[in-house]
């Protein structure tokens, strides 16, 4: 196979490659005896057999307690296999008679708007027996109103865990570094890694758990997204193609992570490398903070639209992808996002399976210090 560095001006396109059922309200009449909820727990499930449900004792060791979670990298294959096996375990339902994370807290720091992340990360901590805030970048003025290491040293006293979705990687690795408690990234400028553990559960939904070889292709903008996607090629061994206009390529020491790991990416310009893909995956063309450079960028990404033509041409079994939220008219269409190739709503829902896994595996552990 040839490992290109550079741009080969061949009649095949431009390619780059780098070694390496809705739920009926009840009203609560009297309290229910403990036989009567796990009763009802079971009809609420009825694939579950009474043996499948977890108890305390019955939970999977955590594989990441106390760790920060950063980069999808942050974690080995084994771990994410471990994670991704909980995910679906929670999304099954055998989780619901435990409360794992009870007595536990969680400052969710946005300095970005959010549906998805706050939604998921509030909800899963909820439904893991925790507690969540959240903290707007009104009330703490990250590295404005206040040092970044100085909100450490004080979130560290009071919660279990922080989740950042900042505009800054550095913001996440300074709330690290001065933080002794876990730290997670909800999204940076530089990687988004929670939103990657969803969207490879709902690959797998699709295809297993082998993902080796599988064609994920990524098209649009080498952001925060494309980036992820280049490092969750490295731990499950898929076949990472990246389509973007010259100049909008993904982060260069992302791609020495993969040249380090041995890993093969494609980067390419050419829309025919979206043929035969297992997954197509798209994002926005202009993130938080680009507005300024709006018009630039609707003209550079001009063809690399994702529609139903397009959805025709990736392999039969293939599905689509897309993080959410959609600017209709740009990167993608109603109809492709609705379309029978789409997954992008279980994507969506596997935020909160996924994310709940990810804050087991680095929580699990504690007791609460109160």
């Amino acid at each position: 196979m040839r490992n290109w560095l550079g741009w080969p001006g061949d009649d095949l396109g431009q390619l780059y490659f780098l070694p390496m059922p809705k739920a009926e309200k009840t009203v609560k009449t009297r309290k229910k005896s403990e036989a009567e909820t796990e009763a009802a727990v079971l009809r609420s499930a009825p694939a579950l057999q009474k043996d499948a449900l977890h108890t305390l004792d019955t939970l999977p060791a955590p594989v990441m307690a106390g760790r920060d979670f950063l980069s999808n990298l942050d974690m080995t294959a084994a771990e994410l296999r471990a994670v991704l096996d909980t995910a679906h375990s929670m999304k099954r339902g055998e989780w619901r008679a435990v409360k794992p994370l009870a007595g536990l807290s969680l400052a969710l720091v946005f300095e970005k708007a959010s549906l998805r992340t706050r939604t998921t990360f509030d909800v899963g901590m909820y439904q893991l027996g925790g507690h969540a805030m959240t903290l707007s970048n009104t009330e703490i003025g990250l590295g404005t109103r206040e040092r970044v290491s100085d909100v450490a040293r004080n979130l560290e006293r009071w919660v279990d865990g922080v989740m950042g979705r900042v505009y800054l990687q550095q913001t996440l690795q300074e709330l690290a570094q001065h933080a002794s408690i876990p730290v997670i990234n909800g999204l940076s400028d530089m990687l988004h890694p929670a939103q990657l553990l969803a969207d490879y559960q709902t690959i797998e939904e699709e295809f297993g758990a082998d993902l080796r070889g599988r064609r994920v292709v990524y098209i649009g903008d080498g952001n925060n997204l494309a980036n992820s996607h280049i490092h969750m090629g490295i731990l499950t061994g898929t076949d990472v193609t990246v389509v973007t206009p010259v100049g909008y390529e993904p982060n260069a020491g992302v791609l020495m992570d993969a040249v380090r790991a041995g890993v093969q990416v494609t980067l390419t310009n050419d829309l025919r490398a979206v043929e035969g893909a297992d997954v197509l995956y798209t994002d926005v063309w202009i993130s938080m903070g680009q507005e300024a450079e709006a018009d630039i960028r609707r003209r550079a990404f001009r063809g690399y639209q994702v529609t139903p033509q397009m959805l025709d041409t990736i392999a039969p079994h293939g599905i689509f992808l897309h993080c959410l939220p959609a600017h209709y008219g740009e990167e993608t269409v109603p109809e492709a996002t609705e379309h029978p190739k789409s997954r992008v709503f279980d994507q969506a829902e596997n935020r909160l399976h996924a994310q709940k896994a990810l804050l087991y595996h680095l929580m699990g552990h504690l007791q609460p210090r109160w």
